[in-house]
């Protein structure tokens, strides 16, 4: 395994973080004697194949479910001093019941502090109000650091760049869980400015969320090759110092392994990542022009600016990679979750375009002719019904 220093919080953090979304038995509460057994045996063979594997930083979230009060029966049986444990809480109106919530995750995961604290899910204006105002969330937080019951403070989003960046630039948080990986670099500017204040950064999901890198298509396949599109992306993304680890969202022990292979590449990234990118590049390129590939986001308003709330920077995004890459399974998972997620993945699709005039929320991009067209053409490829979010299954 190989580490970085986790910013200013000084943590020597793993590259890859074991996150605990997908190995818990539910997503809701549930008493601990419905957990079947060969569940949480497997998620207690897991953790220990993280920490054998030396990633020992686990991080969960009050908001997945049974995964707190699961780790609380594996947790407390490993040495302290050499586990960082983080949970996540969302953050709400009234500080009081944030601290509440924080409670129940620590009595669920039976230990006296968490390492890392993040206000979960500040993804829209609101919720960034609720964290920062006086006697707010982070203020909350900040009080149970000082009463040792963490030691540091971040955030996670899913947000829009700006909101990010106002987040990362008030100074509030020492870390935070952010998505960026190689077909999503939009948060790039929200990763430059934590890297200026010295704060951590954790890349979520960056092979799920990222293109569903576990069952790649066979033309990503080909152009990754020697690496599988899993240990390039990884690869991709730690090439970049700013970033210090990668979310791992293991659902059995045996998650970890393709990961920890890319680590026999680590000290020559800056010889085989090059080639494989500038494959990519080429592809992109060859399919939908060099300019669409440069410009294709400038200009574009967030899905609150646009009439029916149409999310045209996520669409435009999940259609140049599917129709580039093959990456349609992919397209067609995080494409019909627009409108079904709440503020986690906000925003309409395209489904809706007939009779919506654009041209007003359009008038910057350098493509607001073509646009319409390629909304149209993106509904056509990727919707099927509406998915739900792993905690509404």
């Amino acid at each position: 395994m190989q580490y970085r220093r986790f910013g200013r919080t000084e943590l020597q953090m793993p590259v890859f973080s074991c996150g605990g979304m997908r190995y818990q038995f539910k997503w809701q509460d549930v008493p601990p004697g419905e957990v079947p057994p060969d569940n949480q045996a497997n998620l207690e063979a897991t953790i220990h194949r993280a920490v054998e594997l030396g990633i020992n930083h686990i991080e969960t979230a009050r908001g997945y479910g049974s995964s707190e009060m699961q780790l609380g029966k594996v947790l407390p049986q490993l040495p302290r001093e050499k586990i960082i444990v983080q949970t996540k809480v969302a953050p709400v109106a009234d500080a009081e019941d944030f601290l509440k919530t924080f409670d129940q995750s620590m009595k669920y995961l039976r230990l006296d502090y968490v390492d890392l604290l993040s206000l979960h899910g500040i993804n829209h204006r609101g919720l960034l109000d609720w964290s920062l105002k006086k006697n707010g969330c982070l203020a909350a937080a900040r009080k149970l650091q000082r009463e040792g019951r963490c030691r540091h403070v971040g955030f996670s989003t899913h947000a829009t760049t700006d909101i990010i960046l106002d987040a990362v630039n008030s100074g509030g948080f020492d870390y935070f869980n952010v998505h960026w990986y190689f077909v999503n670099d939009l948060n790039w500017p929200a990763i430059a400015a934590a890297r200026r204040r010295d704060m951590g950064v954790f890349i979520i999901s960056p092979n799920d969320k990222g293109g569903k890198l576990y069952a790649p298509p066979p033309k990503l396949v080909e152009l990754c090759a020697p690496l599988s599109p899993m240990q390039f992306n990884d690869l991709y993304c730690l090439a970049r110092p700013e970033v210090h680890t990668l979310s791992c969202g293991a659902a059995r022990p045996g998650d970890f392994d393709e990961h920890v292979r890319a680590l026999d590449f680590y000290g020559r990234m800056a010889e085989v990542i090059p080639p494989v990118e500038q494959r990519l590049r080429a592809e992109l390129e060859r399919v939908l022009g060099r300019d669409w590939c440069a410009r294709w986001h400038e200009g574009l308003p967030h899905y609150v600016d646009v009439p029916g709330r149409i999310n045209v920077a996520e669409i435009l995004r999940l259609w140049t990679y599917s129709k580039a890459l093959d990456l349609v399974d992919w397209g067609k998972m995080r494409y019909n979750l627009l409108g079904q997620g709440d503020h986690w993945f906000p925003g309409e699709h395209g489904g809706g375009l007939a009779g919506v005039d654009l041209g007003g929320a359009l008038k910057d991009s350098p493509f607001a002719e073509k646009i319409p067209a390629v909304l149209r053409e993106a509904h056509l490829l990727l919707f099927e019904a509406p998915k739900k979010r792993l905690s509404q299954s």
